[in-house]
Formats: C-alpha cells, sequence, structure tokens
C-alpha cells in the first residue's frame, strides 16, 4: 500500500495559511476544519508546518499573547515529507521515528496532499477487514 492509493482515496486537498497569517487565525482553522495540522505556504512554496503541538508548546512557554504573532514565529520549519510511492511502512517507521503526526507529500517539487496518522491507520484497518472477509468466503467455500 503506498501513499498515492490512500490519496486517491482520501483526496488530494490541503489546508493552508501564508507565514504572515496570524498564529490565532490558523487555530481558528484549524478548529473549524477539525484537523490536526496546516501547511504553512507561500504562494505554492512549503515553507513549513504548523500543528497543534507547536501550537502548545508555544502557548506554554510565551502564554496567549503569541496568538497575534505570525505562524513563522511558532511553526515547524524543517518538514519531513513523503512521495505518493512510498509504503505505508515506511510511512509508519518515519512517523514513530520523528514522533509527529502529519507528513506532506511532494511529488516533482510540488505539495500534491497531506497524509495523517488517522489516514494511515483507517486505511490499514480497512485492509485488515477486507482480508478477514476473504477468509470467511474462503472457509465457507472449503
Amino acid at each position: 500500500m503506498t501513499v498515492r492509493s490512500i490519496l486517491n482515496t482520501k483526496g488530494h486537498q490541503i489546508m493552508s495559511v501564508e507565514p504572515d497569517a496570524k498564529l490565532s487565525a490558523a487555530v481558528k482553522l484549524l478548529g473549524e476544519k477539525k484537523i490536526g495540522a496546516v501547511l504553512v505556504m507561500d504562494q505554492s512554496r512549503l515553507e513549513g508546518i504548523l500543528s497543534e503541538r507547536d501550537i502548545v508548546r508555544v502557548l506554554g512557554e510565551r502564554g496567549a499573547g503569541v496568538l497575534e504573532e505570525p505562524v513563522t514565529q511558532v511553526m515547524t520549519r524543517k518538514v519531513v515529507t513523503c512521495k505518493e510511492t512510498d509504503t505505508v511502512a515506511e510511512l509508519m517507521e518515519t512517523m514513530t521515528t520523528g514522533k509527529f503526526r502529519h507528513l506532506p507529500v511532494i511529488e516533482n517539487g510540488k505539495v500534491v496532499g497531506l497524509i495523517s496518522i488517522g489516514d494511515i491507520v483507517k486505511r490499514r484497518v480497512q485492509e485488515y477487514e477486507s482480508e478477514q472477509e476473504a477468509l470467511r468466503d474462503y472457509i465457507k467455500t472449503a
């Protein structure tokens, strides 16, 4: 199973904010869309990623005043990415090792999607359910 197969089911849409957007606007977007991270993009160029963890960390360090600062002051700048040809096993290892839950998908230098750990778990559960159904059908005919 590859990233491409997940994106083909999930879709290629991404949520993003501009680098000079206020952190409060990004927080609002996360809440409205019920998502855990947004990409920080200048035009079509990936500048960083802003996750719930980034926000909680900076709020704990600097207080609520940080909500009026630009997301560039809070975002993760060194973004780990993946490709559509990467396997789910590779993603799980990358996410576990790096302790993060979102990976932008890059192809030919462009962002083409965003994969979350939830997307991976959902796909794996579907895969296991299909295998169980196939085994049940096999046993019925044996």
